[in-house]
Parts: structure tokens; C-alpha cells; sequence
């Protein structure tokens, strides 16, 4: 259909003024090239085809001729007969094109001149049978970004063809996300992703667009080659630790053990968990691989070096570049010196030494009680002494 109405537009409007009056052609055409978007350029008056001379031929008009015969863009524009010399009439000499015509026979020209132009001047062009694909290239120094960054992109064809536009696409996605709009002879735009976010990442290319047809009628070229972009979106760690149960809240006992436990719910491959203490003296780091979502950081001993701020952070190195994430909320721990009263092993020997004590003097007791039961004397017991050799004998005298 498209190409009926280029045909009827051509033969109802493409016409040429000269001095003798109005002369209507009826198309154009290649030859003698190995497809048919490459030969010679012909063009047809009162069902006659003559060539075209080749005296300020350049892309421009080879351009139009491409897009008119739907054969893309022009590769290049040939002079000197570059597919053999044609016969007949040179029917247009000094073919002046702006590229946006829809139609050879619409551009300006003149038919006879006085300079010399025969058949070895023939104009000949070679199509891309398609429009060209166009190049995209990264400009930014990197693939992998983080949120908030920009991505500057370079989309461009071998040479400029009067484009209209230059569009960034992102697989997946109908719909541009960037478009920027050509001069008339712009071969490449600058288009850039401002304050990228984590649904940027992915893979993009470019297209661009070129006017043809009459009036006016957008080609969109097919998508160039691919580029990957990575968003790197690290999220703030968690934390949380863990000691004996008789430690005060935020404290650990002096030579107890205790744990830090940091975490997060995104993570990427290569990553680490930094745990930053900041004490009074200085700042000590630990790390450990992110092997899974959650690591422990664990500390045998605890002394009063173990005393701070603790914070927690995520480290990956992708792309060549190092991203950190933010510093989880400050965790402080104290570490405090064994109490005496409550420590479980004075506890201990005070209930242990309490319940021997008391069962001595259980013993004690029970021990005095049946001793003076057996010695105690009967009512009819009397004691008497005799002194012989000056020595005191005790005599127990019963009464019968």
C-alpha cells in the first residue's frame, strides 16, 4: 500500500520546470547493480529512461533515492558510471536534494547545462536494503551504578542522513525512555539516564527515526547492539547480640562470651559484613564473607576493649567500583565487672558453707543432748571423796 501511494504521488505531483514548460516523470529505478538496491540511477520521462548525471551527486540524493525504492539508507553514492554506462538521455544534471523528499524527481535540478556531462558521468548508489543499525555505545566509564546516578549513552549511524530523532529503549519496554531530537546533518546523539533507579537496570539499545514519504512519513530504524547496566541498591543492615542472661540490658559481663548479628535482606555475589566498633581510643573493624544473609560476629572473652558503639555495614566490589551501604543504628555495649552478690559461684559457696555449718551444729547439738542424758546421776547418787596419799578418790555410793 505504501508503495501504491509513493507511485501515485509520484505520478501526480513529481514534475520538473524547465524552459520548455512541464515535464512529467513517472518513477525511478536501479540498474545493472548485483540486487535491487544498488545500480545505476534512472529515471523515467514520457516513457523513456534516461540516467542522471553525477555532478554534485553525493548522499543527500542518493539518500532519497534508497528510501523512495525502500531500500533503507544510502551506503554510498557512486560517480563515473560505478555500474556501467547507460544509453539515452541524461535526463537530470545538478541534482540539488535537502534529503527529506519523498521522491528524486522532487528535488531541484537542471536539465541542461553547459557543462560537459556524458554517460561515463552516470550516478549510481548503493542501498543498505535496510535502514542502517545504528551503534550504541556507554560513555559513563562503568556498567554498574547506584540509585541516583546518571548514564550517558551514545546512539549513532556510520554517516548522517537528515535524521529526526534518537531514542533509548530499554528491553521489555515499549516506550522510549529518552528522545532526543537531530539536526539535518547530525550522525550521533547524547542520550542520558538522570537519577537512575533499581527498575533502570537491564539491558538497552537505540533506534532512530528519518523522515520519508510524502507529506511526511517517520522510519524507524532497527534497534542497534545491546549494552547491560547493573543498579546496585544496598539496603541498611540489621543488627542484634546476644550474652550471658544474667548481663544487664546493653552489657556483657567482664569474660563472658557474646555475639553481634548482622543481616540483610538483599545481598549480591562477593559481599561482606563489616562490623565497626568506635570506643573511646579508636575504631576497630571486623569482616566476614556474606555468605548468606546473615553472619555472627563472635567474641569469646569479653574485656573492656570490647566496649562501644558497634555498626553494622554491607560491602560488594562489582564492576570495578566498591559500594558500601549505610551504617545500621549504633549498638552499645558495656561491659561490666563480675558482682560478688550476684555471682553464681559465690551464691554457691555461701549456701554450701551456710548448710555445713548448720549441720554441724545439728550435730553438735544432738551429740551434747545424749551425752549429758547418760551422765546425769540418779536422786539416790551421792559423791564422797577420800583423801589417801594425798590423792582424791570418788566414790559413788547407791542407795540399796
Amino acid at each position: 500500500m505504501l508503495t501504491f501511494l509513493r507511485i501515485l504521488l509520484t505520478g501526480l505531483l513529481g514534475v520538473l520546470h524547465d524552459g520548455d514548460g512541464v515535464t512529467a516523470f513517472g518513477g525511478v529505478r536501479l540498474v545493472g547493480g548485483k540486487n535491487k538496491c544498488s545500480g545505476r540511477v534512472e529515471v523515467l520521462r514520457h516513457d523513456e529512461w534516461g540516467t542522471v548525471c553525477d555532478h554534485g551527486w553525493d548522499l543527500r540524493e542518493a539518500d532519497v533515492v534508497c528510501l523512495e525504492l525502500e531500500c533503507g539508507l544510502a551506503e554510498s553514492a557512486l560517480h563515473g558510471a560505478a555500474f556501467g554506462a547507460g544509453t539515452g538521455e541524461i535526463w537530470l544534471q545538478h541534482v540539488q536534494c535537502s534529503g527529506h523528499e519523498y521522491s528524486l524527481t522532487r528535488c531541484a535540478a537542471v536539465r541542461h547545462t553547459n557543462s560537459y556531462c556524458t554517460h561515463n558521468n552516470d550516478a549510481g548508489v548503493k542501498c543498505s536494503g535496510t535502514l542502517l543499525t545504528p551503534t550504541l555505545t556507554l560513555l559513563s566509564p562503568h556498567t554498574v551504578f547506584s540509585p541516583g546516578e546518571a548514564v550517558r549513552f551514545s546512539c549513532s549511524v556510520l554517516r548522517g542522513h537528515h535524521l529526526s530523532d534518537f531514542h533509548l529503549y530499554k528491553h521489555g519496554v515499549a516506550t522510549p525512555l529518552v528522545t532526543q531530537r537531530a539536526d539535518q546533518t547530525q550522525a550521533r546523539a547524547e542520550l542520558t539516564l538522570s537519577d537512575i533507579e533499581t527498575f533502570h537496570q537491564g539491558s538497552y539499545s537505540c533506534r532512530y527515526r528519518i523522515r520519508s514519504g510524502y507529506p511526511s512519513e517517520l522510519l524507524s530504524s532497527p534497534p542497534g547492539n545491546s549494552i547491560n547496566i547493573t543498579v546496585v541498591e544496598l539496603l541498611t543492615p540489621q543488627h542484634c547480640y546476644n550474652t550471658s542472661t544474667e548481663a544487664p540490658a546493653g552489657s556483657v559481663i567482664k569474660g563472658h562470651s557474646f555475639n553481634i548479628n548482622c543481616s540483610t535482606p538483599q545481598q549480591y555475589p562477593g559481599g561482606s559484613f563489616q562490623l565497626r566498633l568506635i570506643r573511646s581510643n579508636g575504631t576497630v573493624r571486623h569482616s566476614l564473607p556474606a555468605l548468606t544473609p546473615s553472619v555472627t560476629f563472635t567474641f569469646p572473652n569479653a574485656q573492656a576493649s570490647n566496649e562501644g558503639y558497634y555498626y553494622c555495614l554491607y560491602r560488594v566490589q562489582l564492576g570495578g567500583r566498591i559500594f558500601v551501604s549505610r551504617e545500621s543504628q549504633p549498638l552499645p555495649i558495656a561491659i561490666r565487672d563480675p558482682d560478688p552478690v550476684l555471682s553464681p559461684v559465690v551464691i554457691s559457696w555461701l549456701v554450701s558453707g551456710l548448710t555445713f555449718a548448720v549441720a554441724v551444729v545439728i550435730i553438735i547439738i544432738v551429740a551434747k543432748v545424749l551425752c549429758n542424758k547418760e551422765k546425769k546421776p540418779s536422786e539416790l547418787e551421792r559423791e564422797t571423796r577420800t583423801c589417801v596419799d594425798n590423792t582424791y578418790v570418788a566414790l559413788s555410793i547407791n542407795k540399796l
